[in-house]
C-alpha cells in the first residue's frame, strides 16, 4: 500500500522541449495574443478593448504556489525521506484556445517528471491534478483527475505529460479569466493523535424495581365480652 503526500521540495527544472514549444505555439492561433499578453491591466486602467483583442485572448495558465509536488510513501512511512517511493513534479504548463457558439474551450497541459525514492518499485502511480477556471472569486469550471502514470524503469527518472483537452467556460466579455493547474489531494487527513477521544457516557442507573403494595390492615375481630344486658335476669 502507498500513502500520498504533497511535499514542498524543490526539484531541478526540467520541461518537454517539443511538447512545450509545439503547444506555446498554438495557445492564441494568431500573433496578436502576444499584444494582449502584453496589455494585461487595460481593462482597471479603463482602456477600451477591441473585439480583435478579445478573441485572441486566451487565459493565462498558472501554477500555483504548493501544488508543484507530490510524494508518494510506503505504508507507515508518512513523511519519511526513507519510506518514499516516488517524488513526482510538475515544471511546465501551457494551453490553447478556441471558441465556437458563445463557449471557449480550452487545452490544459502539464509535463513533468517522476523519480524514483528509496522505496520505489516499478508500477504505476496515480496522481491527483486538478484544473480551475476562476473569474475574480468565482469558480467557472473545477475539474480532479486521477492521472495515472506507468513506471518501468526504476533507476532513472520517468516523464509524462498531462492534459484536460475540454476546459469549456462562457466565451469572456473582459480579459478577467484566470487557469490554474497542480495537484490536489484535498485536506489533510487527520492523525491518530489528532482525532477527537470519544467521551465516556456515564450509565444511567435502572430504576429500583417497584415493590409490592403492603396489605391494608385487618379489621380488629368483635369483642367477645359479655356485656350486663345479656345476663338473663
Amino acid at each position: 500500500m502507498v500513502v500520498a503526500t504533497s511535499n514542498f521540495r524543490f526539484f531541478t527544472g526540467f520541461a518537454f522541449a517539443g511538447l512545450m514549444l509545439v503547444m506555446a505555439g498554438c495557445q492564441s492561433g494568431s500573433s496578436d495574443a502576444l499584444s494582449v499578453q502584453g496589455r494585461q491591466g487595460a481593462d482597471a486602467s479603463g482602456e477600451k478593448i477591441l473585439a480583435s483583442e478579445l478573441r485572441a485572448y486566451c487565459p493565462t495558465l498558472t501554477l500555483r504556489e504548493g501544488t508543484a509536488y507530490f510524494n508518494t510513501y510506503a505504508k507507515g512511512g508518512q513523511d519519511d525521506p526513507d519510506k518514499i517511493v516516488y517524488q513526482a513534479s510538475i515544471s511546465e504548463v501551457t494551453r490553447d484556445c478556441k471558441r465556437a457558439n458563445g463557449q471557449l474551450t480550452m487545452n490544459v497541459a502539464a509535463a513533468g517528471r517522476i523519480v524514483p525514492g528509496p522505496q520505489a518499485t516499478a508500477g504505476a502511480i496515480t496522481m491527483p491534478i486538478r484544473v480551475v477556471v476562476t473569474r475574480g472569486s468565482e469558480v467557472l469550471y473545477s475539474q480532479l483527475h486521477q492521472h495515472k502514470v506507468q513506471v518501468s524503469d526504476t533507476s532513472s527518472a520517468t516523464q509524462f505529460v498531462f492534459n484536460d483537452a475540454n476546459v469549456t467556460v462562457p466565451d469572456p466579455s473582459a480579459r478577467d479569466y484566470q487557469v490554474f493547474v497542480g495537484y490536489d489531494e484535498g485536506p489533510p487527513k487527520a492523525k491518530a493523535q489528532d482525532k477527537p477521544r470519544p467521551v465516556a457516557r456515564r450509565k444511567t442507573p435502572a430504576p429500583a424495581a417497584a415493590r409490592p403494595a403492603q396489605a391494608a390492615p385487618a379489621a380488629p375481630a368483635p369483642s367477645e365480652t359479655t356485656s350486663a344486658s345479656d345476663i338473663p335476669r
